[in-house]
C-alpha cells in the first residue's frame, strides 16, 4: 500500500540539503550560535519579504505574541478579542501577558474571526483585538481595523500559518501594529525546531519588543528593564534564511495543489471544500475539508496509507483550561459546529500529482460507499 504522509519535512531537507548544510557548517565555524550574524541577516531578509520595516526574531511562535502584548502595555483586567478557533497560543498568551481572554464566533466560510460578532464584544475595558490568519487565509482585516480605529483598539495580526498571504494585494502582518509569525518546522516557512518572530511598523515597539526579548537589553549586561530569554538561535536562523529564498514558489506549488484537489473533489456534495473569500490570496498552510462523517473518513483515509490531521478538534472556548468562563455551544454556533466536521489533507510543496490524485481517488470512493 502506498503511503502518503500529511507532511514530508525530510524530501524538502533533501532538495536544500547542500545549501543547509553549508549554511550550518558556516554558523559553526564562526561559532555564532546566539544573536550574531545570521540572525541579523534572517531579521533584515524577513522584515523585507514582509513587507515593513522591522523584525524582532525570538524562541517560537507563541513567544511571539507575548513579546507582543507585554510591550503593548497589556495590564491586569484587560480583555483582549480574539478568534474562537485557533490553536492554544494565540489566546494562552493573552491570559499569560495579564489580560483577559475574549472569543468570538467565526465566520462560515473561512473560519477566521467574524468581524461583524466583534463589535459586540467590546467593553470599557477591550484594549485590542488578534485576528489569525487562520490555515493560510488572511481574516477580514478591512473590517478589522476599521473596528480597532473606531474603538481605538490595538491590532496584532497572528501570522503563524499565512506567511506571505494577502489580504486586497495587502501581505498580511502589515495591517496592524504588529504581527506574529511561527516557524514550527510544518509551517510554510519552518525551521528545523522551534522559531518565532514579530514584525512591526513601529521603530518604538520594536525596540521595546528586542529588549524584552533579551533580557531587558540590546546590549549584552546592560538591563534596561526586566526581560524574558526568548531568542532565535544562529543555526535556525541560517536554515530559515536558506528557505526564505523558496517561499513564494512554495505557496505557488500550495496553491497548485489545492486547485487540483477542488478539481478533483468539487462534485461530491457530502464534502465541503475550503473557500477562498474574494479579495483573498490563500497559501494553504492546511487544506481544510468538511464532512460529516469527518471520524469515519480519516479512519478511511488512514486504512488506505493516508495520513490526515484534524486542525483542531475542539474549539478553544469548549477547552477545560477555559471551563471556568462557563461558554456553551450556541455562544459560537459556526465554530462548534465546524469542530466535528474539519479534516486536514495532505498538502505540502513536494507531494507529487499522483500522491494528491490518490488522496483524492480514496475520498471519491469513500463517499461513493456511504
Amino acid at each position: 500500500m502506498r503511503q502518503v504522509p500529511f507532511a514530508d519535512l525530510y524530501r524538502q531537507f533533501c532538495a536544500l540539503k547542500p545549501e543547509i548544510d553549508f549554511a550550518i557548517a558556516e554558523v559553526i565555524r564562526t561559532s555564532a550560535f546566539i544573536r550574531g550574524p545570521f540572525v541579523e541577516r534572517f531579521e533584515a531578509d524577513f522584515a523585507t519579504a514582509s513587507g515593513v520595516p522591522h523584525c524582532v526574531s525570538c524562541a517560537n511562535g507563541t513567544d511571539a505574541l507575548y513579546i507582543a502584548m507585554h510591550a503593548l502595555g497589556v495590564q491586569p483586567g484587560d480583555e483582549v478579542i480574539t478568534t474562537a478557533h485557533s490553536w492554544i497560543s494565540t489566546a494562552e498568551t493573552i491570559t499569560q501577558a495579564g489580560g483577559r481572554v475574549v472569543f468570538c464566533d467565526t465566520d462560515a466560510d473561512t473560519y477566521t474571526i467574524d468581524p461583524t460578532a466583534i463589535e459586540a464584544k467590546i467593553t470599557a475595558r477591550t484594549v485590542g483585538i488578534i485576528p489569525v490568519h487562520l490555515y493560510g487565509q488572511a481574516a477580514d482585516m478591512a473590517t478589522i481595523m476599521n473596528i480597532a480605529k473606531k474603538h481605538h483598539l490595538w491590532v496584532i495580526e497572528d501570522c503563524a500559518q499565512a506567511h506571505l498571504a494577502r489580504f486586497r494585494d495587502q501581505l498580511v502582518g502589515t495591517f496592524g501594529d504588529a504581527a506574529t509569525f511561527s516557524f514550527y518546522p510544518g509551517k510554510n516557512l519552518g525551521a528545523m525546531g522551534d522559531a518565532g518572530a514579530i514584525v512591526t511598523g513601529h521603530a518604538d515597539l520594536a525596540r521595546r519588543m528586542a529588549m524584552f526579548a533579551r533580557h531587558g537589553g540590546l546590549t549584552k549586561g546592560d538591563h534596561q528593564i526586566e526581560g524574558i530569554n526568548s531568542r532565535l538561535d544562529g543555526l535556525q536562523a541560517a536554515v530559515l534564511s536558506v528557505k526564505l529564498k523558496y517561499l513564494e514558489r512554495w505557496n505557488e506549488r500550495r496553491r497548485v495543489l489545492a486547485k487540483r484537489y477542488a478539481d478533483a473533489l468539487s462534485g461530491l456534495p457530502s464534502l465541503r471544500l475550503p473557500v477562498t473569500a474574494p479579495g483573498r490570496e490563500h497559501v494553504f498552510h492546511l487544506y481544510v475539508v468538511r464532512h460529516r462523517a469527518r471520524d469515519d473518513l480519516a479512519r478511511y483515509l488512514k486504512q488506505n496509507g493516508i495520513e490526515t490531521v484534524i486542525n483542531y478538534p475542539v474549539a478553544l472556548p469548549f477547552l477545560p483550561a477555559y471551563r471556568h468562563h462557563g461558554h456553551t455551544p450556541e455562544e459560537f454556533p459556526r465554530a462548534f459546529a465546524a469542530q466535528g466536521e474539519i479534516l486536514s489533507l495532505p498538502i505540502f510543496p513536494e507531494m507529487s500529482d499522483e500522491q494528491l490524485d490518490a488522496v483524492a481517488s480514496a475520498i471519491v470512493r469513500f463517499t461513493a460507499a456511504t
